[in-house]
């Protein structure tokens, strides 16, 4: 399975008046890592979009589990990777390290859609295509 690993400088604005990460802001960096994976893939949100006619890929389901505190001014990494593909949904596993140690992990759950054909301005779920799976699941 493919899998992306990103840099992350911890901000300031990142954090709490502690000092440490203030929680929400680990959900942001997933999605920019997921967003990162795909990229990697080589299946750029624009190309997506053009070649199927898709949406995205909105958050349906999101969790973490943390282990240590990072904090202003420290670098971590974020590994991703998709752990599963079902017919229109996917999940994305993240592992944040401070060095080497685990300090969060965090799953989200994305639904690829396209502009639903019975009820205009809104959305539905499509099979995701397999070309773009073989790119997660293939030889990298």
């Amino acid at each position: 399975m493919l899998t992306n690993r990103r840099v992350i400088r911890i901000e300031w604005g990142d954090c709490d008046p502690a000092g440490i990460i203030f929680y929400p802001r680990y959900f942001v960096y997933f999605d920019v890592c997921t967003h990162a994976l795909f990229e990697r893939a080589g299946c750029s949100m624009r190309e997506l979009q053009k070649a199927y006619g898709m949406l995205g890929f909105p958050l349906v389901d999101a969790r973490a589990r943390f282990v240590l505190p990072c904090a202003y001014g420290e670098d971590v990494t974020i590994e991703s990777g998709i752990s599963k593909f079902g017919r229109s949904s996917f999940h994305v596993e993240h592992r944040v390290y401070k060095g080497e140690t685990l300090a969060v992990e965090g799953v989200e759950v994305r639904v690829w859609v396209g502009p639903s054909a019975a009820k205009p301005g809104q959305m539905e779920a499509r099979p995701i295509p397999p070309e773009v799976i073989r790119r997660f699941t293939g030889p990298n």
